[in-house]
């Protein structure tokens, strides 16, 4: 009781110091409704880790997003991906806020962006403003809230930057959200290290049951082991107002009261945050789409939010001797859960091997590796992968499978197709596409060269040469031609393409650029008539479509506007 006691007034002291280092009373919230969120800072995400506030808008856009500080907006971007609409606002303390996902900016922002898209005649863009040119008060109304940026629904996406573009967690500056359930663990795995070691007879990794105490906290059954050994759990935590399963802030780990494992998400650099696929278990991430965070660190992991690690956070567990470890987990409101496993050490004999397949593929992980089967090349610059291992490479009726996607990359590769088998006519229309799992053909960025097409990729998996014949689609959503459009807003197109997707669009009135603003959640092009003054009634519409490989659709209409 007393153990526990410290523990408690520890982090909370600990929790205040890492406050202090922030201004807490600086930033207000950047909408006017309760927070209740959807997404936490540091929560683990596909290849990355969240950078900030995913806050919930009641399922419903156009909620009013206020500046958090003074400054001036250092940035616009506008993307049909990633973060969709995003403003960024620098402010005179030296940090920067992010706002994104947005369904549209203020009239002042509004204005000068579109001025810079129309300048440019595209829809995505990228402006960074001068200090002086959109200075922001405070408070002000900068934006509304919206679900732009690929498959996302609504919310708020807020984010707090240092002068080096670090995101930090914002509720270390104030933010305050509601918090006052404990954090959940839900899966605990053990990890033998090596062809020595062992646990319950077994040298591969295995699940351990455990059970909930009295007040709340886990323990899992003994085990048996000798030699090394890692622990790795599943956690999650849910805050007040919300189901989500969102992530936790700290998670420490013990052997006989030592801190062999620490990691906190307080800040970490865009660079680093790939290294999360080492961080968790990732083939069982890949299998079961269960993130197994790993209490131990591999050798090439540089996450900068590890602390207090003695020997890598890996138990050397001795013959004859016990031990006692506690996984513990918290929230950023010191709310927290924990998990004891009983050791003890006996070096017994393995029962259960892991199984080593090897193939006429070796992978040497800081070598240069390139291959070659039939028509297919592949090329892995060195440190591609992280580890060693057997690479298995097939190619079976033109279809090229390499390897299985349970292995993380660290970097891209090269994939290429030699391609002189098929006619120049042939070739414009043939592209490289990923075959998923589940047979979903997605196109991968082709550079074609007189004889070879080629890819760079991270990914993994299954991969052939396509061919596209079929131009996109490409129809009036909410008009009809030779329609009378006086009280329109808007002009909405549907667009979209079965095989090799869409690569660009143009749309004109009366040979006049347009702003078409795309829309993949939606499949839609919408163009806002506010946009220009029409002095005659009759007017003509030309949109054009590409895909991928240059296959061209082109709508034409005629509508009417009274002067």
């Amino acid at each position: 009781m007393k153990f526990r006691i410290f523990s408690i007034l520890f982090f909370a002291i600990v929790s205040v110091f890492s406050q202090e280092k922030y201004p807490t009373d600086y930033f207000q919230n950047p909408l006017d409704i309760p927070l209740y969120l959807s997404g936490t800072f540091g929560e683990l995400r596909t290849n990355h880790f969240h950078a900030g506030l995913d806050i919930k808008t009641n399922q419903i856009e156009g909620l009013k997003v206020y500046a958090s500080g003074p400054g001036y907006v250092s940035r616009i971007k506008v993307s049909a991906w990633g973060y969709g609409k995003a403003l960024y606002i620098t402010h005179p303390n030296g940090y920067t806020t992010v706002y994104a996902h947005l369904k549209k900016f203020n009239k002042k922002i509004e204005a000068f962006l579109k001025t810079k898209q129309y300048e440019k005649e595209t829809y995505e863009i990228q402006l960074f403003p001068k200090s002086d040119e959109l200075t922001i008060d405070k408070g002000e109304i900068v934006a509304y809230s919206g679900s732009t940026g690929g498959f996302v629904g609504p919310h708020l996406h807020f984010e707090i930057r240092d002068d080096n573009s670090k995101p930090i967690n914002p509720m270390l500056f104030g933010i305050d959200i509601k918090d006052t359930k404990r954090p959940n663990i839900n899966v605990l795995m053990v990890y033998p290290q090596n062809d020595s070691s062992q646990v319950n007879q077994s040298n591969t990794a295995l699940q351990i049951n455990f059970k909930s105490l009295a007040d709340g906290n886990l323990l899992a059954d003994k085990i048996t082991a000798s030699g090394k050994i890692g622990f790795g759990i599943n956690s999650y935590d849910r805050l007040n107002g919300a189901m989500n399963k969102n992530g936790i802030y700290n998670m420490t780990m013990t052997v006989n009261g030592q801190k062999i494992y620490e990691h906190e998400v307080e800040t970490f650099s865009f660079a680093e945050s790939k290294y999360l696929n080492l961080l968790i278990d990732y083939e069982r991430y890949t299998n079961l789409n269960q993130r197994i965070q790993r209490c131990f660190v591999h050798p090439s992991n540089k996450l900068s939010v590890y602390k207090n690690i003695v020997d890598k956070g890996i138990l050397s567990i001795a013959d004859s001797l016990t031990y006692n470890v506690v996984i513990e987990v918290k929230d950023f409101e010191g709310n927290q859960k924990s998990l004891t496993i009983p050791i003890r050490g006996k070096k017994d004999s393995i029962t259960v091997y892991k199984k080593d397949k090897s193939t006429a593929y070796p992978i040497k992980a800081k070598e240069f590796n390139k291959y070659q089967k039939g028509d297919i090349t592949i090329a892995f610059p060195k440190n591609t992968f992280y580890d060693d291992f057997y690479l298995d490479f097939k190619i079976k009726d033109s279809i090229a499978t390499i390897h299985y996607k349970t292995v993380p990359l660290h970097k891209s590769y090269t994939l290429t197709f030699d391609v002189s088998k098929y006619s120049q006519k042939d070739r414009e229309q043939l592209f490289i596409a990923k075959i998923s799992d589940k047979g979903r053909v997605s196109y991968k960025e082709t550079t074609k060269k007189e004889h070879t097409f080629y890819t760079t990729t991270k990914d993994l998996g299954t991969f052939t040469l396509l061919t596209d014949t079929n131009a996109p689609s490409l129809k009036l959503s909410n008009i009809k031609d030779g329609q009378w459009l006086t009280h329109y807003n808007y002009l909405i197109l549907k667009v979209s393409d079965k095989l090799s997707g869409l690569k660009s669009y143009r749309g004109e009135i009366d040979g006049e650029w347009i702003l078409l603003e795309y829309s993949p959640k939606h499949g839609t092009l919408t163009y806002d008539f506010t946009d220009k003054k029409f002095a005659n009634a009759k007017h003509q519409l030309k949109v054009i479509a590409i895909d991928n490989v240059g296959n061209t659709k082109l709508l034409e209409a005629t509508f009417y506007i009274k002067k």
